[in-house]
C-alpha cells in the first residue's frame, strides 16, 4: 500500500489541498479544481446546506431553487391584480416578492457578501410596502406617508451596502414586522368572510412552520449534518415564505377591495390556490 502511494505522488509533489468552507462537510467530484469555487471564496452567512454538493455553479443548491415557488405565486397574484385592475401598490406588492426572490436565489448561489445585501435590501423594502399598504387608508396626509418611507428605504440601501448589521438586521427587520401586526389583526377582526380568514390564518400557520425550520436550520446545524439526510430547513423556509407572502397579499388584496366596496370573493385557481375576485360598481 506505502509503494502503491508513493508511486502516485513521488516524494516533494504531494497536492494538500485548502481546508473545506465551514458547511462543507464532504468533499464532492462538483468541486472546481484545487478547492477554489466558481464564485469565488464564500465571503457571507452560511447556511446548513453543504456548499457546491449538487453541482459546481451553485452554493446552495436546495436554498437556491426553493425560490422557485416564490416567483410563481407572485406572477400569480400580480397577473390578478393587472387583470381585474386592483391599485398599481399591489401590482408593485407582487413585483417586489419576485426581486425578493431573486435576490435570495443569487445570495444563495454565490455566498457573496454583495448578494446578501441583495437579498436582505429588498426585505426591508417590502416590509416599508406592507407598511404603506396597511396604514395609508387612513392616513389624512397622503404624501407624507410614502415620502417618509421612500427616504428611508433608500437610506437604508446606503448605509446597509457600507455596513454589515448581522443581529442589528435581524431586530430591525423583526420590529418592521411587529410594526405591522396590530394594524393586520384589526383587519382581520373586521373580515367576516370565512374564506378571506382562513387567508389571514394560512399566513399566521406558514410563518410559524417556516420560522421553526429557519430556526432548527440555524441553531441543530451541527447535530443536522450529522443526520443521514439534511432536511433542508432553510429551504423549506423559503417555500413556506412564498406561500406566506401569497396568502397575506391575496388578504390584503381582500380587504382592500371590501373597502372600496368592489364586493370581493374569495376564488381558487385549479381548485388550490386563493385569489380575489371583484365586482367593481360601474361607476368605477
Amino acid at each position: 500500500m506505502t509503494r502503491e502511494i508513493r508511486s502516485r505522488y513521488p516524494l516533494g509533489e504531494h497536492k494538500v489541498k485548502p481546508p473545506l468552507l465551514c458547511n462543507s462537510s464532504q468533499t464532492t467530484p462538483e468541486r472546481m479544481a484545487d478547492g477554489i469555487f466558481f464564485w469565488g471564496p464564500v465571503t457571507s452567512k452560511e447556511w446548513c446546506e453543504p456548499n457546491y454538493v449538487q453541482s459546481s455553479y451553485i452554493a446552495e443548491f436546495f436554498n437556491t431553487i426553493s425560490n422557485i415557488p416564490c416567483i410563481l405565486l407572485a406572477l400569480i397574484g400580480l397577473v390578478n391584480a393587472l387583470r381585474q385592475r386592483f391599485e398599481k401598490r399591489f401590482s408593485v406588492l407582487h413585483i417586489s416578492n419576485i426581486i425578493l426572490a431573486l435576490g435570495s436565489m443569487t445570495y444563495h448561489a454565490t455566498l457573496r457578501q454583495m448578494q446578501q445585501q441583495g437579498d436582505e435590501t429588498p426585505m426591508v423594502w417590502e416590509m416599508l410596502l406592507y407598511i404603506y399598504i396597511l396604514y395609508s387608508p387612513d392616513w389624512h396626509y397622503r404624501s407624507t406617508m410614502p415620502t417618509f418611507l421612500f427616504l428611508y428605504g433608500a437610506l437604508f440601501a446606503i448605509v446597509h451596502s457600507q455596513l454589515r448589521f448581522g443581529i442589528g438586521f435581524k431586530v430591525h427587520y423583526a420590529l418592521l414586522c411587529l410594526l405591522c401586526a396590530p394594524r393586520a389583526y384589526k383587519y382581520y377582526i373586521h373580515t367576516e368572510d370565512t374564506l378571506a380568514k382562513r387567508l389571514a390564518k394560512l399566513y399566521v400557520a406558514t410563518l410559524l412552520i417556516g420560522a421553526a425550520c429557519w430556526l432548527c436550520d440555524r441553531l441543530f446545524c451541527k447535530q443536522i449534518q450529522g443526520w443521514y439526510v439534511n432536511p433542508q430547513g432553510h429551504a423549506v423556509w423559503h417555500v413556506l415564505m412564498g406561500f406566506n407572502s401569497y396568502f397575506a397579499n391575496t388578504f390584503l388584496m381582500y380587504c382592500r377591495a371590501q373597502q372600496r366596496e368592489w364586493n370581493p370573493k374569495i376564488k381558487h385557481l385549479f381548485g388550490f390556490f386563493p385569489y380575489v375576485k371583484i365586482q367593481k360598481p360601474k361607476t368605477q
